[in-house]
Protein backbone atom coordinates (compact mmCIF):
# COMPACT_ATOMS: atom_id res chain seq x y z
CA UNK A 1 0.00 0.00 0.00
CA UNK A 2 1.25 3.50 -0.85
CA UNK A 3 2.05 5.90 1.98
CA UNK A 4 -0.06 8.60 0.32
CA UNK A 5 -3.65 9.13 -0.73
CA UNK A 6 -3.86 9.72 -4.47
CA UNK A 7 -6.28 11.88 -6.42
CA UNK A 8 -5.90 11.59 -10.21
CA UNK A 9 -6.73 14.55 -12.42
CA UNK A 10 -6.58 15.35 -16.13
CA UNK A 11 -5.94 19.06 -16.74
CA UNK A 12 -8.63 20.84 -18.75
CA UNK A 13 -8.37 23.93 -20.94
CA UNK A 14 -10.35 25.93 -18.38
CA UNK A 15 -7.49 25.41 -15.90
CA UNK A 16 -4.88 27.04 -18.12
CA UNK A 17 -3.98 30.68 -18.72
CA UNK A 18 -3.43 32.57 -21.98
CA UNK A 19 0.06 31.11 -22.36
CA UNK A 20 -1.30 27.56 -22.09
CA UNK A 21 0.13 26.47 -18.74
CA UNK A 22 -1.91 25.76 -15.61
CA UNK A 23 -3.00 28.84 -13.70
CA UNK A 24 -1.47 28.69 -10.20
CA UNK A 25 -4.75 28.85 -8.24
CA UNK A 26 -5.76 25.44 -9.63
CA UNK A 27 -3.01 23.72 -7.65
CA UNK A 28 -4.70 24.99 -4.48
CA UNK A 29 -8.11 23.84 -5.73
CA UNK A 30 -6.67 20.38 -6.33
CA UNK A 31 -5.40 20.24 -2.75
CA UNK A 32 -8.94 20.84 -1.55
CA UNK A 33 -10.36 18.31 -3.98
CA UNK A 34 -7.82 15.69 -2.88
CA UNK A 35 -8.74 16.28 0.76
CA UNK A 36 -12.47 15.99 -0.07
CA UNK A 37 -11.99 12.74 -1.98
CA UNK A 38 -10.00 11.35 0.93
CA UNK A 39 -12.92 12.08 3.27
CA UNK A 40 -15.40 10.56 0.82
CA UNK A 41 -13.31 7.41 0.35
CA UNK A 42 -11.77 6.81 3.79
CA UNK A 43 -13.73 8.84 6.34
CA UNK A 44 -17.41 9.06 5.37
CA UNK A 45 -18.40 9.45 9.05
CA UNK A 46 -16.28 12.61 9.20
CA UNK A 47 -17.86 13.86 6.00
CA UNK A 48 -21.29 13.40 7.61
CA UNK A 49 -19.98 15.29 10.67
CA UNK A 50 -18.86 18.14 8.38
CA UNK A 51 -22.38 18.32 7.01
CA UNK A 52 -23.61 18.59 10.62
CA UNK A 53 -21.46 21.01 12.66
CA UNK A 54 -17.77 20.09 12.26
CA UNK A 55 -15.86 22.76 10.37
CA UNK A 56 -12.48 22.20 8.74
CA UNK A 57 -10.89 25.64 8.45
CA UNK A 58 -7.91 25.93 6.14
CA UNK A 59 -5.46 28.14 8.05
CA UNK A 60 -2.53 28.11 5.66
CA UNK A 61 -1.83 26.85 2.18
CA UNK A 62 1.21 27.05 -0.07
CA UNK A 63 2.60 25.58 -3.24
CA UNK A 64 6.07 25.55 -4.78
CA UNK A 65 6.33 25.02 -8.53
CA UNK A 66 9.11 23.07 -10.26
CA UNK A 67 7.81 22.57 -13.81
CA UNK A 68 4.87 23.64 -15.94
CA UNK A 69 1.93 21.47 -16.93
CA UNK A 70 -0.74 22.14 -19.52
CA UNK A 71 -4.07 20.91 -20.87
CA UNK A 72 -4.56 17.15 -21.00
CA UNK A 73 -1.57 16.38 -18.80
CA UNK A 74 -2.41 13.62 -16.34
CA UNK A 75 -1.63 14.49 -12.75
CA UNK A 76 -1.40 12.50 -9.55
CA UNK A 77 -1.97 14.64 -6.45
CA UNK A 78 -0.52 12.70 -3.50
CA UNK A 79 -1.54 13.70 -0.01
CA UNK A 80 0.29 12.73 3.19
CA UNK A 81 -0.34 13.71 6.78
CA UNK A 82 2.73 15.53 8.10
CA UNK A 83 1.49 16.64 11.51
CA UNK A 84 -1.42 15.94 13.83
CA UNK A 85 -1.89 17.94 17.00
CA UNK A 86 -4.97 18.10 19.17
CA UNK A 87 -7.10 20.42 17.02
CA UNK A 88 -5.05 20.76 13.82
CA UNK A 89 -3.71 18.76 10.91
CA UNK A 90 -1.04 19.50 8.35
CA UNK A 91 -0.88 17.82 4.97
CA UNK A 92 1.75 17.76 2.25
CA UNK A 93 0.88 17.38 -1.41
CA UNK A 94 3.11 16.14 -4.23
CA UNK A 95 1.92 16.98 -7.74
CA UNK A 96 3.28 14.33 -10.07
CA UNK A 97 2.91 14.45 -13.85
CA UNK A 98 2.31 10.99 -15.31
CA UNK A 99 3.04 10.03 -18.89
CA UNK A 100 2.02 7.14 -21.10
CA UNK A 101 5.37 5.37 -20.59
CA UNK A 102 4.78 5.22 -16.84
CA UNK A 103 7.40 7.78 -15.90
CA UNK A 104 6.66 10.34 -13.24
CA UNK A 105 7.88 13.90 -12.78
CA UNK A 106 7.39 15.98 -9.65
CA UNK A 107 6.03 19.32 -10.90
CA UNK A 108 4.99 20.98 -7.63
CA UNK A 109 4.82 20.46 -3.89
CA UNK A 110 2.33 22.02 -1.48
CA UNK A 111 1.23 22.15 2.15
CA UNK A 112 -2.01 22.81 3.92
CA UNK A 113 -2.79 23.41 7.61
CA UNK A 114 -6.34 22.72 8.81
CA UNK A 115 -8.05 23.47 12.13
CA UNK A 116 -11.06 21.56 13.43
CA UNK A 117 -13.81 23.78 14.83
CA UNK A 118 -17.38 23.37 16.05
CA UNK A 119 -20.29 25.64 16.77
CA UNK A 120 -22.34 28.23 14.95
CA UNK A 121 -20.57 30.48 12.45
CA UNK A 122 -20.50 33.43 14.83
CA UNK A 123 -19.16 31.38 17.76
CA UNK A 124 -16.93 28.57 16.52
CA UNK A 125 -14.44 27.05 18.94
CA UNK A 126 -11.53 24.65 18.39
CA UNK A 127 -12.34 20.96 18.76
CA UNK A 128 -10.27 17.79 18.80
CA UNK A 129 -9.55 16.14 15.46
CA UNK A 130 -12.27 13.47 15.23
CA UNK A 131 -11.05 9.98 16.10
CA UNK A 132 -12.52 8.60 12.86
CA UNK A 133 -10.32 11.01 10.91
CA UNK A 134 -7.25 10.14 12.98
CA UNK A 135 -7.80 6.45 12.25
CA UNK A 136 -8.35 7.07 8.54
CA UNK A 137 -5.13 9.10 8.29
CA UNK A 138 -2.85 6.66 10.13
CA UNK A 139 -1.90 4.84 6.93
CA UNK A 140 -0.78 8.12 5.33
CA UNK A 141 1.41 9.47 8.12
CA UNK A 142 4.98 8.90 9.25
CA UNK A 143 5.26 7.92 12.93
CA UNK A 144 6.47 11.42 13.83
CA UNK A 145 3.25 12.99 12.54
CA UNK A 146 1.09 11.14 15.07
CA UNK A 147 3.27 11.26 18.18
CA UNK A 148 2.27 14.74 19.33
CA UNK A 149 -1.23 13.41 19.89
CA UNK A 150 0.11 10.65 22.10
CA UNK A 151 -0.03 7.95 19.42
CA UNK A 152 2.66 5.98 17.73
CA UNK A 153 1.72 5.08 14.18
Amino acid sequence: MADYFEYRHVVGFEETNLVGNVYYVNYLRWQGRCREMFLKTHAPDVLADVLADLKLFTLKVDCEFFAEISAFDELSVRMRLTELVQTQLEFSFDYVKLDTEGTEKLVARGRQRVACMRGPSNATVPTMVPEALVQALEAYAPATAMTRRGRAA
